[in-house]
């Protein structure tokens, strides 16, 4: 008789930060989560001795089959409702702890398999992991650093009620045009404060903190690093924020365009590529200019990101933020040396830190596949050896190829992307493109305030 393999001493092996937070506790819990395709967290929980690193989890591929209203989409897969098991695999480089959880928890993203032990190639962390081996085969290292913008607001529970921005310290609604005021950030102390607390639990790295140009509007940047650590991270503080803020008795939304009059909200990405073996920017030369390499992948993310933006921007509200007169949200893929009316920009840096910010970037967005997305079309730029336009020298209100002005016009332009489709992976992008279409249909069958209001008794 075969002897059971012994389990692994998985808690003597826990991050300083979690061992910190746990101040002496037992673990009670584990929560084994995944990414969906929107980007919100997805899993089991199970009490701490019955959880084993080395054992696999299953979840019904089916998951992977709804909108973001949770209505199930009928697609063109064998077999689609069999809903056969998928397995996943707790990766324990991102076990961290769940700080709002009265119970000591733990949790870690799990990576996704097939039965026969493949790589899920639909799900949203393979689809990045997928783009990074395409760098590293060519001796590269992508490195990005992501800008999270969101709203905190009253909590809105009618979805017929306008979303307002919250009640500060002075009992006063944030005024809005405030941008990098700290006095607006200090209105919202509280739920700062509680977002910084569960940060340093879980060991999450926060560059900066900024009061963004919405009522209510808030900016956190983070460090620079490996794109699939910083998808993590990403992944880690939209629940995170909206945690602390639900602590606080208000809300935060990662909506691209929640209130009307307001600026959106973008996860805007710098993006630079090293050479692994010497760990030089490959951007810049050796005299310190700016590389064949950098000007092709300025090249690459002009031509595809506009085959990409279902991906950047999924949701119908997306198309709200994206505005030809928004300096916060550029409509166009022009690029230029520090002009953030570009929606490609090169910041004022020196030669080890050149890198291209992409702004278009929604923070409504998966953030696995939004990175994945923006790699894959400077990784095409590169081996393509795409040119750019010519640089832009003033404000870019206006362009010649601006950026698609719906979801359903972004969708015609991806469905027929082959390159981009390529690198990112067929099924990934079948997949995807079905469920943005039911989305995008399921919206239209919708009756909204503004047509109650104006046409009910007028039209």
């Amino acid at each position: 008789m075969q002897t059971p393999k012994p389990k692994t001493n998985w808690q003597a092996n826990l991050p300083e930060e979690f061992i910190a937070h746990a101040n002496g506790r037992r673990v009670d819990e584990v929560e084994c989560i995944i990414p969906d395709l929107a980007g919100t967290a997805r899993g089991k929980a199970m009490p701490a001795y019955k959880f084993d690193p080395d054992s696999e989890l299953a979840l019904p591929i089916s998951l992977f089959y709804q909108t973001i209203s949770g209505e199930y989409v009928d697609m063109e897969i064998e077999n689609q409702w069999m809903e056969r098991d998928v397995i996943l695999r707790p990766d324990m480089g991102t076990v961290c702890a769940v700080p709002w959880s009265d119970d000591l928890t733990a949790q870690a993203i799990c990576d996704m398999f097939t039965r026969e032990g493949e790589p899920l190639p639909i799900a949203p962390r393979n689809v990045l992991r997928r783009v990074i081996n395409l760098y590293e085969q060519k001796g590269w290292r992508a490195v990005v650093a992501p800008e999270l913008e969101f709203y905190l607001t009253k909590p809105n529970r009618d979805p017929n009620e306008p979303i307002e921005p919250p009640l500060g310290r002075t009992g006063r609604k944030g005024a809005s045009r405030q941008v990098y005021s700290m006095t607006a950030v200090d209105e919202y102390g509280p739920v700062i404060d509680t977002i910084y607390d569960f940060a340093e639990a879980q060991g999450l790295r926060i560059d900066t903190v900024i009061q963004e140009g919405g009522a209510g509007q808030i900016e956190i940047n983070l460090m620079h690093g490996d794109p699939l650590n910083l998808a993590d991270q990403v992944f880690y503080f939209k629940r995170t924020i909206r945690e602390a803020a639900l602590k606080n008795g208000v809300f935060a939304t990662f909506m691209a365009k929640p209130i009307r009059d307001e600026p959106g909200s973008a996860m805007h990405v710098h993006q630079s590529i090293v050479d692994i073996e010497t760990g030089q920017n490959i951007f810049s030369d050796e005299d310190g200019s700016a590389s064949d390499l950098f000007r092709h992948f300025i090249g690459g993310s002009q031509r595809y990101i506009q085959d990409v933006v279902p991906l950047l921007a999924p949701y119908v509200n997306s198309y709200r933020r994206i505005t030809v007169d928004g300096q916060s949200a550029p409509a166009n893929l022009e690029w230029a040396q520090d002009n953030r009316t570009t929606g490609l920009r090169v910041p004022h840096s020196g030669p080890a830190a050149r890198r291209l910010e992409n702004r278009v970037i929604g923070m409504d967005c998966n953030p696995y596949i939004a990175i994945a997305a923006s790699l894959a079309c400077g990784y095409l730029g590169m081996i393509n050896k795409v040119e750019p336009r010519p640089e832009a020298t003033t404000e870019v209100w206006e362009a010649d190829e601006p950026l698609p002005h719906s979801l359903a016009v972004a969708l015609q332009n991806f469905e027929t992307a082959e390159e981009i489709r390529g690198v990112l992976g067929e099924e990934f992008c079948r997949l995807y493109h079905d469920i943005k279409r039911a989305e995008y249909e399921e919206y239209h069958r919708e009756i909204s305030p503004w047509e109650r209001q104006h046409l009910l008794l007028n039209a």
